[in-house]
């Protein structure tokens, strides 16, 4: 069954269960209180009619002679037995109370009444073609037993009419609830069908390949976070939301290994064609030439072919430290003092660019973080390396040791052209170049700044970049207490 059919059976179901049991107890008291001012009633009109017998002496104490001067009720049943006065007789008067349409009761009936009495002071009896009675009896002073009775038809009746009217009425009742327990469920469980159907759109796309974008959302008059149902809708469209940036950011990824493989394949190309033309040289000149030529150009191979090899080999390496550090190993963690590192670094690249203005700020305090040295020096180099190589003769590089709060800082600033805008955005992307060209003197391999990231991230630090014409700042933030100290 479904979730509206459940509800709706469960909700009848109750109110019926109710309905019976209200009306139950209800006809049960209204027959209860009717019984009782029929009871009060009777023994009222009884002891009327037993002063009236009891005045009567006893041979004469028979119907015949009681009815004479007494208006019965409508209805009345009255019976009169005395040993004097012989065989009890029984008259039944009409509803109008006229005496002339009285009847008397057979003797049959009246052993009824003497059985439906036995020896108790009330009894019901029915009497044919007259219905049910309600009897009393009392005695007389004349020592005559009086039997009266007033019929219990009126009380069924009612009672009847009161079932039935209970009944339609329930019956109605629940037909109206039927409808508007329907409405108010569709109603109800309308934003649930909206989310059905919004899941069922959204998992018909193909989502496993290429380019995907999630549209599909619960529209928000179904998606109310104030209602239950409406919070399914407005959960789902958060986690639409959540899907679609993280398909965005797989497709991202997907699109930057695709580059990464084509920029990993153009570099390892290109010393490989290097290897492998001067290879083919040395064999050519060997065969064809000989003598001290032929070695003097096999020399000259020879050492292209090592040059590119050391270039093929720190490409590798290279790419084998970032899988390594994406991993979290390749750092050995130690006391580093930044100051010391910043002059050693500093004393290391000011030969590399002579025609740059080299300067340096360092505090006279140490700054001792917990980190890899070799790694650390590794980041300040590249940092150096690279804003040398991204500037022209003349610029000022200047590189800045500091602690800020609980953090150590590493700036290093140039007054260079800056970095163009659709770069920056991807500086620190592997393969990614300031400079489109693959010259090693500008261009490189685009896994420096990658690499200096890597590191600094393993060290649960960040690198930043900050850049306007004439004014270029590399920021590294790093941890003085890590939180945990990193495994070795």
């Amino acid at each position: 069954m479904s979730l509206q059919a459940r509800l709706m059976t469960a909700v009848i179901g109750f109110v019926s269960l109710i309905l019976v049991i209200v009306a139950v107890i209800t006809s049960a008291t209204l027959g209860a209180t009717m019984e009782r001012q029929l009871e009060d009633s009777l023994k009222n009109y009884s002891n009327q009619i037993t002063r009236w017998v009891g005045s009567f002496p006893e041979e004469l104490a028979n119907v015949d002679n009681i009815l004479v001067g007494l208006k019965p009720v409508p209805g009345l049943l009255l019976a009169v037995s005395s040993v004097e006065g012989g065989t009890s007789g029984v008259v039944f008067s009409d509803t109008a109370g006229d005496l002339g349409g009285s009847e008397k009761l057979s003797a049959s009936e009246l052993d009824r009444i003497n059985a439906s009495l036995a020896g108790r002071p009330t009894g019901t009896v029915s009497i044919e073609d007259h219905g049910s009675y309600l009897l009393v009896v009392q005695s007389a002073p004349n020592g005559a037993n009086v039997v009266t009775g007033l019929p219990r038809t009126e009380i069924q009746n009612q009672l009847t009419t009161l079932l039935t009217v209970i009944a339609l009425a329930t019956i109605g009742g629940l037909i109206l609830l039927a409808l508007t327990t329907a409405i108010t469920i569709r109603v109800g469980l309308r934003p649930l069908r909206a989310v059905a159907a919004t899941a069922t759109r959204v998992a018909d796309q193909p989502l496993d390949r290429g380019e995907v974008e999630i549209t599909e959302r619960v529209p928000a008059s179904e998606a109310d976070p104030r209602t239950e149902t409406g919070l399914v809708g407005a959960s789902l469209n958060k986690l639409l939301d959540h899907v679609n940036t993280s398909l965005a950011a797989r497709q991202k990824n997907e699109e930057r290994m695709r580059r990464f493989v084509a920029d990993a394949s153009h570099e390892l190309r290109t010393p490989l064609s290097s290897i492998r033309g001067y290879s083919e040289l040395s064999l050519r000149a060997l065969k064809q030439q000989g003598g001290a030529a032929a070695i003097e150009g096999t020399t000259t191979s020879l050492e292209r072919i090592q040059a590119q090899s050391l270039r093929m080999t720190r490409l590798v390496e290279d790419l084998l430290l970032l899988a390594r550090l994406d991993e979290g190993r390749e750092l050995v963690y130690g006391t580093v003092d930044l100051a010391q590192l910043a002059v050693e670094s500093l004393t290391d690249a000011r030969p590399t660019a002579p025609d740059h203005q080299w300067s340096i700020e360092v505090p006279e305090e140490s700054v001792v973080i917990v980190g890899d040295a070799g790694r650390m020096h590794q980041v300040v180099a590249n940092l150096l390396a690279n804003a040398r190589t991204h500037t022209p003769a003349g610029t000022s590089i200047t590189l800045r040791v500091g602690r800020e709060g609980d953090e150590a800082v590493i700036r290093v600033h140039d007054d260079g052209p800056g970095i163009d805008p659709e770069v920056r955005e991807e500086l620190f992307a592997r393969f990614a170049r300031g400079d489109s060209s693959r010259a090693r003197q500008t261009g490189g391999t685009g896994l420096g700044l990658a690499i200096a990231k890597a590191i600094v991230e393993g060290h649960g630090g960040h690198i930043t970049v900050a850049s306007e014409p004439g004014d270029t700042t590399f920021t590294v933030r790093i941890p003085m207490n890590p939180a945990a100290e990193p495994a070795a």
